[in-house]
C-alpha cells in the first residue's frame, strides 16, 4: 500500500485537503511507493499564517540561541546521515554513495551557518560628524520560501534553509512531488534540534503551490533551483508581486580537454561528472570539447571506461548508477539519444541497448561523438546519462564555443599548463571554472551560481551571497546629547 506523504505546518505532519495527490515511484522498480498531498492556495495560506506568527518570535531570538539550534540541527542531520541517504534512493533513484554526498554537501551549509554571529556583524563609524555615530545592521525578512528540484533532494534545500533560518527568517520549503520524503526528515530534525514550531514549514505541491507561493503578499523572497524556463517565470512573477528572487537555471557543462592534458585523468574526471547521478545533476559535464589531436585518446578512453560501470538499484553497493526518476524522463533522454544519431552524430556508446535491469527506469551510459552545435543534443539540456564530444582544432575556438552557449553554470578545463588555465579562467563566461577539476562546486564559504540563462536575479546561492540575500541592509545614524551640557544632573563634571 502506497505511504501517505503529507505537509508539515506549525511544527506537526499535517495531512491535505485539497484532495489533489500524486504518485511517487521507486525509481529502480517502478512500482509506486508512495502518495504525496498536493497543496492548495488555501493550504498555503494556513502554513503562512504559521509561519508568521513563528517568525515574530523567532527574530527576536539572539544569535548565540540561534547558533545552537543550527549546531544541534547539524549533529542531528550528521548522525542520521544515513537513514536520510536511503530515503532518497528510495525515490529519487541515486546511489546511496551518491545521495550521501549530497547530504555532505548540504552539510557545510548548515555549518556555515552557525557562524551566524560573525556573518550579521555589520560596520561602525564613530563621529561622522561632531557627536553623530553612524552604523550598519541587517535584519531579516520574515518569511521565505524555497522551491527545489527533485535532483538534490535534501541538498539543495539545506543550500537555502540554514542561512535563511540562521538570518532570523521563517522558511517555507515547496519541495519536489517526485521525491517529497526527504522533506519531512528535515522537518523533524529541525524540530528535535529546538526550532520553535512554525519556523520549517513543508508545503508539498505542484504547479497551484508554486503560484501561491509567488502570489502571497506575506511572502518576501523564493529560491528557487531548476530548468530555465521555470527559473524565467519564478523570476517574472516573483518580481512583478514585489518580491526578492533568486532563480538559478538549467546548464550545459562543458570541460575543454587542451592537447597536453593527462588522458587518463581527464576520461577519469569526465566520466564521474557526466554519468554520476544519472547524469540527473546541473553541474553534470554535458559537452567534453576536445582540441586537437587529443579528440581520438580522449574518446576512447571515455569509451573503455563505461563498460565498467555496474548500472543497478541504487540500494546495490555494487551499482555506480542508479535510474532515472521518471519513465518519461527516461524516455525523453532516449529521443535525444534517437536525434543525435538521426542528426549525424557518432553513438560510439549506445545507453539504449546493453544489459540492464529490466524493471525500472533505467538506461545505460551514452557516449556520442562528433555532435556539432546545430544538433539537439548539443542545443538542450537534457539531463540524463549522455555525453557529447565536439572536437576543435583550437583553445580559441574552443572558447568561443562555450562562451556563445546560452547556459553559463560551469565548466572545467583540463590541462598541464598553468598558464593556459589562468588564461582560460580569464576569459571564460561561466559563472563557476574548474581546473583539472569537473564539477566545480564551490565550497560552502563561497556562493553558487552561473550567468546568463542559467541564472534570473542578481544573487547566488548559498555562501556570503546567501547572507545578503535572506536579509536586508539598514543604516542608523544617531546623535546623543553630550552629558556635559545637558540640563539633566547625570553625574558627569559640569567642565571639561
Amino acid at each position: 500500500m502506497a505511504t501517505r506523504i503529507s505537509h508539515w505546518v506549525n511544527g506537526t505532519s499535517t495531512p491535505g485537503t485539497s484532495g489533489r495527490t500524486s504518485p511517487v515511484y521507486n525509481p529502480a522498480s517502478g512500482q509506486q511507493t508512495g502518495e504525496v498531498d498536493l497543496a492548495s492556495a488555501a493550504e498555503l495560506d494556513a502554513a503562512v499564517a504559521s509561519a508568521v506568527a513563528a517568525q515574530r518570535d523567532w527574530r527576536t531570538s539572539s544569535l548565540s540561541q540561534r547558533a545552537a539550534v543550527l549546531f544541534a540541527f547539524r549533529e542531528l542531520l550528521h548522525e542520521r546521515s544515513d537513514d536520510l541517504a536511503r530515503i532518497i534512493t528510495s525515490e529519487h533513484g541515486k546511489v546511496v554513495a551518491d545521495a550521501a554526498g549530497e547530504i555532505a554537501r548540504g552539510l557545510e551549509n548548515v555549518e556555515y551557518a552557525t557562524g551566524v554571529p560573525n556573518l550579521l556583524k555589520g560596520g561602525f563609524s564613530e563621529q561622522a560628524a561632531t557627536g553623530v555615530d553612524v552604523y550598519s545592521i541587517r535584519q531579516p525578512l520574515g518569511v521565505v520560501a524555497g522551491i527545489t528540484p527533485f535532483n538534490f533532494p535534501a541538498m539543495v534545500p539545506l543550500w537555502m534553509c540554514a542561512n535563511a533560518i540562521a538570518c532570523g527568517n521563517a522558511f517555507i520549503l515547496k519541495p519536489s512531488e517526485k521525491d517529497p520524503s526527504a522533506s519531512l526528515f528535515l522537518a523533524r530534525l529541525w524540530k528535535e534540534a529546538g526550532l520553535p514550531e512554525g519556523v520549517f514549514s513543508v508545503v508539498q505541491g505542484d504547479k497551484e503551490a508554486v503560484d501561491a507561493i509567488l502570489a502571497h503578499p506575506d511572502i518576501q523572497a523564493v529560491s528557487f533551483v531548476g530548468s530555465t524556463p521555470i527559473a524565467k517565470y519564478i523570476y517574472e512573477t516573483g518580481t512583478a508581486a514585489g518580491k526578492r528572487v533568486q532563480a538559478l537555471g538549467g546548464a550545459k557543462n562543458h570541460a575543454l580537454v587542451l592537447p597536453d592534458a593527462d588522458v587518463d585523468m581527464a576520461a577519469d574526471a569526465v566520466v564521474s561528472a557526466a554519468y554520476g547521478s544519472a547524469g540527473e545533476r546541473c553541474m553534470a559535464l554535458s559537452v567534453a570539447v576536445a582540441v586537437g589531436a587529443i579528440g581520438d585518446p580522449l574518446v576512447d578512453a571515455i569509451a573503455a571506461r563505461l563498460p565498467k560501470l555496474t548500472i543497478g538499484d541504487g540500494t546495490d553497493p555494487d551499482s555506480d548508477m542508479g535510474p532515472l526518476i521518471t519513465g518519461e524522463h527516461r524516455d525523453k533522454v532516449r529521443g535525444y539519444i534517437d536525434q543525435g544519431e538521426q542528426e549525424g552524430a557518432t553513438l560510439v556508446v549506445d545507453g539504449r541497448e546493453g544489459d540492464l535491469p529490466t524493471e525500472g527506469f533505467f538506461l545505460g551510459t551514452t557516449l556520442i561523438d562528433h555532435v556539432t552545435p546545430r544538433m539537439s543534443v548539443y542545443r538542450d539540456e537534457i539531463f540524463g546519462p549522455v555525453l557529447s564530444v565536439v572536437r576543435v582544432e583550437t583553445y580559441e575556438e574552443g572558447l568561443e564555443l562555450i562562451n556563445s552557449n546560452a547556459y553559463a553554470n560551469g565548466v572545467a578545463i583540463f590541462t598541464r599548463d598553468g598558464g593556459a588555465a589562468r588564461r582560460f579562467q580569464f576569459d571564460v563566461e561561466v559563472g563557476m571554472v574548474g581546473i583539472n577539476v569537473p564539477i566545480p562546486v564551490p565550497v560552502s564559504y563561497y556562493s553558487f551560481g552561473g550567468w546568463k540563462s542559467s541564472l534570473f536575479g542578481d544573487t547566488h546561492m548559498y555562501g556570503p551571497e546567501g547572507i545578503q540575500f535572506y536579509t536586508r541592509g539598514k543604516v542608523v545614524t544617531s546623535r546623543w546629547p553630550d552629558p556635559a551640557t545637558s540640563s539633566v544632573d547625570l553625574g558627569f563634571p559640569r567642565t571639561r
